[in-house]
């Protein structure tokens, strides 16, 4: 199935109100992306993981080694401090790989979102049979950990295939965080033979996403402005959803933790806003789209 062919084109203006439990304006979705990168990646296609050459990249890994030893904890004081319940988009492996990650994660009580096994591991050009079992080997690790399957996909580096909404479904996973283009909940069309199996595409955020901002030069000063501006229109408007989604390597960095914790603070001081999760938000959207159809 083609892209276009996924989403229905729907105007806002036309659309139902979207009405947030408790009388909520604004649908907080925080997501830390914990990922691992692997040193010398096993599998390059199409994009190489670490484009300084020769391998291996030091200057890469390190980074990025750095916000699963330090940064991730910075992180996690900033989000205990505001007591904000995140969604992990979370490489599986780092449940294998660092126990003391996993154990704080699930303390937190923390909803984990399938970001892949590693972030160095591409599903672009992968059959369907082995992307498919690429989202089985990470539910199986999930399964393992918590006793329970994922609710939620994002492929790893965004590198999603035209059969994954399919193959997500298949697995029984309820949302999809490949596509980014609404700031609310909507359907993603599936193969007939899936019917009447349902799939919500989330609202993943590629613009207010350190990573994004970090390769344009962008500082966390100015990202925490960007993450003001953005919630400043959105809670105005009303019923909408509002993805901060932040890496450890990036914003978990000395001098610009204070920027993003200032930046939610903002955002938590207002009045109806609700800080859930990726399946809460889901669970309240798809009730209302229930209630609205009979």
């Amino acid at each position: 199935m083609r892209l276009e062919d996924r989403l229905n084109y729907s105007a806002l203006p036309d659309r139902a109100p979207v009405a947030w439990p408790g009388g909520a304006r604004l649908a907080l979705w925080v997501v830390p992306n914990i990922e691992h990168y692997e040193y010398l990646p096993q599998q390059v296609r199409v994009r190489d993981p670490w484009p300084r050459v020769p391998h291996p990249d030091i200057l890469g890994y390190g980074v990025r080694d750095y916000g699963n030893r330090v940064g991730v904890w910075r992180l996690m004081e900033v989000f205990d401090r505001l007591r904000i319940r995140c969604t992990v988009s979370l490489s599986m492996a780092v449940l294998e790989m660092y126990p003391e990650i996993a154990q704080a994660m699930m303390e937190r009580q923390w909803e984990l979102m399938s970001h892949g096994l590693y972030n160095t591991r591409y599903h672009w050009n992968l059959s369907p049979e082995e992307e498919r079992a690429e989202i089985q080997r990470c539910q199986s690790i999930h399964r393992r950990f918590t006793g329970r399957d994922f609710a939620g996909w994002f492929s790893p580096a965004a590198s999603n295939t035209l059969q994954t909404p399919d193959l997500v479904a298949e697995a029984g996973i309820r949302y999809l965080c490949d596509l980014y283009h609404d700031d609310q909940p909507t359907w993603v069309n599936l193969r007939e033979d899936l019917r009447p199996a349902r799939l919500v595409s989330l609202p993943y955020s590629m613009e207010v996403n350190d990573s994004i901002c970090w390769r344009r030069g962008m500082e966390g000063e100015a990202f925490a402005r960007k993450i003001v501006d953005e919630f400043d229109t959105l809670y105005a408007e009303g019923g909408r959803v509002m993805c901060v989604a932040v890496h450890p390597f990036i914003m978990g960095q000395p001098h610009r933790i204070e920027h993003l914790e200032r930046a939610l603070a903002h955002l938590l001081q207002h009045p109806g806003v609700w800080c859930a999760t990726g399946e809460e938000i889901v669970e309240a959207w798809v009730a209302q789209q229930k209630e609205s159809a009979t």
